[in-house]
């Protein structure tokens, strides 16, 4: 039997996982990542590092997930299709394997339009689909694509994300089914900021009994202010925050604005934890996160003794 990640043995184990999402920097400077990494330690079971998020040029993801990695904080590997053809991800992949990054979500990443180069080509040689089914291959066949064997024996722990506020419910169940059926082992959800329209998704998703076969962890946003938020909403494309977020935060004044999201950041927590078919949270906090281990302690997700 092959040894399990940390985040791997914790959804085994039945516990309610929590991660996070860290942007890696626009830079080569990790003295602030080194210090957030030391206050996290203990406080997530891993953290999900972006690969180029919203288009945006970024360190590397596995280069910032083996920094996490070597402070004690177990990574979980972003690899986006739009940036890679099928050889620079199976490569990424297995050098992130020796360098023991082994959980890896997949997706296909945002248009380059939408980035800060606009000009940059797109790749899509794979979709996220596609990619997941070629992580499992290399696993549990030992062979890249090509069907040429490879040496060592890697163990991946593959993830996929989903949104749940799609137009069109149908067609993404449809695609979720074929994540699954590809082999993700586990799914993160964008930030739910409506519980309405979250809850008719997990209900088709528990419907088909998709919940059973790979652990939902939910998406959580923090935002700080009224400013953000409208940033967010308007500019990151698949997050929805709901005019209602949006009037709460404007109604205090500019300076109590940050304790307000914390409430409603400490409020959607609750609820999820209550919500069946929900294995844990995904904390993402946009320009915050040195906040984490605060936001993490006022949300009582503390403590866990087997966080990495």
């Amino acid at each position: 039997m092959k040894a399990q990640t940390n985040l791997q043995a914790i959804l085994a184990k039945g516990e309610f996982a929590v991660t996070c999402a860290y942007a890696p920097p626009c830079g080569t400077d990790i003295a602030m990542i080194l210090e957030n990494a030391a206050q996290l330690k203990g406080k997530v079971h891993a953290v999900t590092v972006n690969d180029n998020p919203a288009a945006r040029v970024r360190m590397s993801s596995w280069a910032l997930s083996k920094i996490l990695l070597d402070a004690g904080v177990e990574p979980i590997l972003e690899m986006v299709t739009r940036d890679r053809n099928r050889i620079a991800l199976q490569s990424d992949l297995l050098g992130a394997s020796a360098l023991g990054i082994e959980n890896v979500v997949c997706l296909a990443g945002d248009h380059p339009a939408s980035g800060d180069h606009p000009e940059a080509k797109k790749v899509f040689d794979l979709d996220a689909v596609q990619w997941i089914a070629a992580i499992g291959q290399i696993r549990d066949q030992g062979c890249l694509m090509n069907g040429k064997k490879i040496s060592g024996k890697p163990n991946f722990f593959v993830g996929a994300v989903a949104n749940p506020f799609v137009e069109s419910l149908e067609l993404h169940m449809i695609h979720l089914q074929k994540k699954i059926a590809a082999g993700a082992q586990f799914i993160q959800t964008l930030p739910v900021l409506e519980m309405e329209r979250f809850s008719l998704w997990l209900s088709e998703v528990r419907g088909r009994a998709l919940a059973d076969r790979c652990p939902i962890i939910a998406g959580v946003l923090a935002l700080k202010s009224v400013e953000i938020a409208e940033y967010v909403r308007n500019r990151m494309r698949g997050i929805t925050i709901p005019d209602a977020v949006i009037d709460r935060l404007g109604a205090v004044p500019e300076d109590q604005q940050q304790e307000e999201g914390i409430n409603i950041f400490i409020e959607s927590i609750e609820a999820l934890r209550r919500t069946e078919g929900v294995r844990g949270v995904h904390i993402v906090a946009i320009g915050w996160e040195e906040k984490l281990p605060e936001l993490i302690e006022r949300a009582d997700l503390l403590p866990r003794a087997d966080s990495s």
